[in-house]
């Protein structure tokens, strides 16, 4: 518990710095509204993760793998990769060019995204039932709650006293800390035990290489889009809104042409043995027609959160709070509201039907949500910026730790890093689809309506939760 602790806390640091804070900082030098909802298809990266997944399964990163093994080899190559993407965008902190700023920005959730791949791989392979990954669920949100505390509160403060170059700095060293701890660890596999030091060199050399690579292939297709982009006539004063919408429709159109030749596939077909699709396939043969509804599920559950991320604190900040304000509330106060959401939701579904579990998260996710439309008609004081900022972040933790064990219990244990991979990431694609064209959709219908809009279709999960019961997988044919 100690152990996924530290790797949510080194999980959680970078998150709000490519969010929420990103979002501050260009609100600062800025940057329009609209353009402010764009930068929240950053958070696509996560819910993209199952692109590159399977790697994480099947290789191991030299040096580090030799001796760490394939998990930790690929955490501290994602440190790494974590550290040096928060330098660069300290160096680039004047957002003098916002593609420079959003190349950094991608780079920083990649690798956040592959710590949190590799750790949730582990996680799944060690504790494989429902009461068991209720307390390690519940530690490593922990971890990771509180770095996104430390790094959103912290980071305001500090940016309102010594600028936001600093800010970076000292939050990329924090995310840095957990690497030396990861060095200093003896392997479990005594076979692999030998040579720590060359290990470690051979490592870093790979790091080099692969940090290196993955910059210019990330530059390259920034460059694509951007001219994609431009091409098209999209700037600041776009309404993206029915793209965006038909984009996400996509994913489920797929799913519904595949299904009838995936639940015909035998265990020898190409598409379940294929060590890309295979363990996405496996999902869909498990789970046939209720695929889908599972997947309208898991998008609808976390709406609300993920929309209110990206412009709540821009709103907060033009109701006349200052940063500091700001950082305040989401330190101590976030925290304590987080940790005691995150707790009770460990500890009841550890003695609750998950179907109890799922629908109390969503209920208290929306409230948190409704508040910010409560919070924007009353006076600006601290005091009632506490109070919502407590709401808030109690419903988020509560509803992130139900819904966190319950997709690791879809999960094949033969596929542990692949499908939990997919089941998160298309968990967050329809919001952040939705989240990138939040500025047009409050342009339209205002804070007001933007706030209730994403607390209601929260809600709206709960309608789901009494058929889920009734989706059982089907049982292994080989």
């Amino acid at each position: 518990m100690l152990l996924y602790g530290l790797l949510g806390f080194a999980a959680g640091l970078p998150f709000y710095m490519f969010s929420t804070v990103l979002a501050l900082r260009l609100q600062a030098h800025g940057v329009a509204l609209t353009v402010l909802g764009f930068f929240a298809w950053v958070q696509l990266l996560p819910t993209l993760k199952f692109v590159w997944a399977p790697l994480l399964d099947r290789y191991d990163i030299p040096g580090f793998g030799r001796y760490w093994g394939r998990r930790r080899g690929w955490i501290m190559l994602a440190q790494l990769g974590i550290f040096t993407a928060m330098i660069a965008m300290a160096a680039t902190s004047t957002d003098a060019s916002l593609a420079v700023t959003a190349l950094f920005a991608v780079l920083l959730a990649f690798w956040t995204t592959t710590l949190e791949i590799a750790a949730d791989a582990w996680r799944i392979e060690l504790y494989p039932t429902q009461d068991q990954q209720g307390p390690i669920v519940a530690a490593n949100l922990w971890g990771y709650r509180s770095a996104m505390v430390a790094a959103g509160s912290g980071a305001l403060l500090i940016a309102d006293s010594g600028g936001w170059a600093f800010a970076y700095l000292l939050i990329a060293a924090a995310a840095f800390l957990p690497f030396p701890i990861l060095v200093a660890m003896r392997s479990h596999e005594p076979a692999r035990s030998g040579g720590r030091t060359s290990a470690l060199v051979t490592g870093l050399v790979a790091s080099v290489v692969i940090l290196a690579l993955a910059c210019a292939v990330t530059a390259a297709v920034g460059w694509v889009v951007l001219d994609v982009a431009a091409r098209a006539g999209i700037d600041a004063n776009s309404n993206v809104t029915p793209w965006v919408l038909g984009l996400c429709m996509l994913p489920f159109v797929a799913m519904a042409v595949m299904l009838p030749r995936i639940r015909r596939a035998p265990a020898d077909a190409g598409i379940r043995t294929s060590t890309v699709l295979g363990p996405y396939v496996d999902f869909f043969w498990r789970y046939s027609y209720g695929a889908i509804l599972l997947m309208v599920f898991v998008s609808l559950y976390r709406m609300g959160d993920v929309l209110a991320l990206n412009l709540s604190k821009p709103m907060i900040k033009g109701l006349g709070y200052s940063l500091s304000q700001i950082g305040r509330a989401d330190s101590l106060v976030a925290l304590a509201a987080s940790m005691i959401g995150v707790g009770l939701g460990g500890f009841l579904v550890t003695r609750w039907p998950m179907a109890w579990t799922l629908t109390i998260g969503a209920v208290v996710a929306a409230l948190g949500n409704f508040g910010f439309v409560w919070l924007a008609h009353q006076r600006v004081d601290e005091a009632i910026l506490y109070v919502a900022t407590a709401g808030d972040q109690f419903g988020n933790g509560f509803a992130g730790a139900v819904f966190v064990v319950y997709l690791s219990m879809l999960v094949n244990p033969r596929y542990p890093g692949a499908q939990y991979a997919f089941l998160t990431g298309f968990a967050f694609l329809l919001p952040r689809l939705l989240a990138g064209a939040g500025g047009a959709m409050v342009g339209a219908i205002g804070y007001d309506g933007f706030f209730l809009l994403s607390g209601v279709l929260s809600l709206a999960a709960i309608l789901f939760v009494p058929a889920l019961s009734r989706i059982v997988p089907r049982k292994e044919d080989s």
